[in-house]
């Protein structure tokens, strides 16, 4: 194999064209071949049994050009890049110049190098921490909480539907006489007040009672997600099987022993105080590490290839699905909802993807200046804890490379946190005042919607997470 490097007009962007010898070619069609030959039927043979040069003649030699490329090209292209040691931050754009059966193989590869920071001032900048403070009425809350899911639902026989019920109900959604799709449900629990349907039907459904049927009228949203149903009037016929509401237990020492490890409320509450405690001081260092990156990056100049941003809002689209796959969506359904498309996804998440481009190369050039290393004993002390969360052997984890150069930046990334937090100005303030979230009455179809949406941005980080020992 040989290799051309030679860069292109764009900044950060070179050309490699590869040339692969017409034998290691050819053993590649061989290999195809071999793979697939139990799928040619040709006249005269057995299925599978006809040779290579007869499947060629029938077919023509370029049937096995394509698979045979993707054969032999990756672990070329893999070779030429640590060959010649280029940091390629970008997927290579591929195009074929010489492909054939006894040629060699010639292909070219432009991809984007990392680029070059040239890196603002990180000692002795000026950063603000906020002071998060835990209140009693906080405390109180959480416990509200665990009271709510210690719950139990009782029927309710001598009243009609009120707000905070749970109505168990039968319905069939029309819109012009035609029933539609998604409108239609048995024994389906709705919590009253919870704006999971379209708004006016829950307080239409208030003051029902049991085995009562009426006609409820309701209007779709202009922005509805579904074009179809979106600002049309709609007939809803609901049946009220049953209302149920939630009885509470009472929040005392007997609830404390039910609901945790400990005796007394008073200790409960003390505990939870202490770990809301801790979660917020986490979150508060967090919170003041990346506005510490962030700053030097707004310091700071690189220009970043458009397509290293494109791989970075691949991988936000991953992690984006993979989150979704929690709730029972995928991504494409989730944008269907949202009524946007993939290419409003990426256009909009495409400044966020660059800011955490920068942030990333603006730590690593920072680590580079001030020559942090990771020690042996410090991956060590990584690996021991990364194998007992999932049950693995240390030596194990060591064999896998892509592992371990994880785990040494991840280290190295750290240290630089802690090289500017250590070195920086910080002015604690105080936790800004929460606003009351406003509820929304877009959650759902009249279908069962259940679970809230998911924010299509990606937080920014400052530090990488660590992959798993797979």
């Amino acid at each position: 194999m040989s290799v051309k490097v030679e860069k292109t007009e764009n900044k950060n962007e070179v050309k490699l064209e590869i040339t692969i010898e017409a034998k290691v070619f050819d053993a590649g069609i061989k290999t195809v071949f071999n793979k697939n030959a139990k799928y040619f039927n040709i006249p005269g043979f057995r299925k599978g049994k006809a040779p290579m040069n007869i499947v060629e003649k029938y077919y023509g030699d370029e049937i096995f050009y394509e698979d045979a490329f993707n054969e032999v090209a990756p672990a070329a292209y893999d070779e030429a890049i640590k060959n010649e040691k280029l940091e390629v931050v970008s997927k290579p754009e591929i195009n074929i110049v010489q492909i054939g059966k006894g040629k060699d193989l010639v292909f070219t590869a432009v991809v984007a190098l990392k680029p070059e920071v040239k890196l603002g001032k990180y000692k002795g900048i000026s950063v603000e921490k906020v002071d998060y403070k835990v209140t009693d009425e906080d405390v109180d809350n959480q416990i509200k909480g665990m009271a709510e899911r210690n719950s139990r639902m009782v029927t309710v026989s001598d009243r009609a539907a009120k707000k905070g019920d749970v109505a168990v109900i039968d319905f069939v959604g029309t819109v012009d006489g035609v029933e539609f799709e998604g409108g239609k449900a048995e024994n389906h629990e709705l919590e009253l007040g919870s704006n999971t349907f379209i708004p006016g039907f829950e307080d239409q459904v208030v003051g029902m009672k049991a085995e009562e049927v009426k006609d409820v009228n309701v209007k779709f949203p202009e922005d509805y997600f579904s074009k179809d149903l979106a600002g049309k009037d709609a007939i809803f016929k609901v049946t009220l099987h049953e209302i149920k509401k939630k009885e509470l237990p009472k929040i005392d020492d007997e609830f404390a022993k039910d609901v945790s490890e400990f005796d007394t409320l008073a200790e409960l509450k003390a505990d939870l105080k202490a770990k809301k405690e801790k979660q917020l001081a986490d979150q508060a260092q967090a919170e003041m590490e990346e506005k510490a990156v962030r700053e030097i990056a707004n310091a700071s100049e690189v220009e970043i290839p458009q397509g290293m941003v494109e791989v970075e809002l691949d991988n936000m689209e991953e992690d984006m699905n993979r989150r979704l796959s929690y709730q029972g969506i995928n991504f494409d359904q989730y944008l269907q909802m949202l009524g946007r498309t993939k290419a409003d996804f990426r256009r909009e998440s495409e400044e966020p993807a660059r800011d955490s481009i920068k942030m990333r190369l603006v730590l690593e050039a920072v680590c580079k200046d001030a020559k942090l290393e990771a020690t042996d004993a410090e991956v060590e002390a990584k690996l021991t804890e990364l194998a007992e969360s999932y049950g693995r052997k240390v030596e194990e984890l060591k064999n896998n490379e892509e592992l371990l150069g994880h785990i040494k930046q991840n280290v190295v990334s750290e240290k630089g946190i802690k090289l500017i937090v250590d070195n920086a100005k910080v002015k604690v303030v105080a936790a800004p005042e929460a606003k009351e979230e406003k509820k929304t009455t877009k959650k759902s179809t009249a279908k069962k919607a259940e679970g809230g949406e998911e924010k299509a941005e990606k937080k920014t980080t400052t530090k990488k997470s660590t992959k798993k020992a797979e």
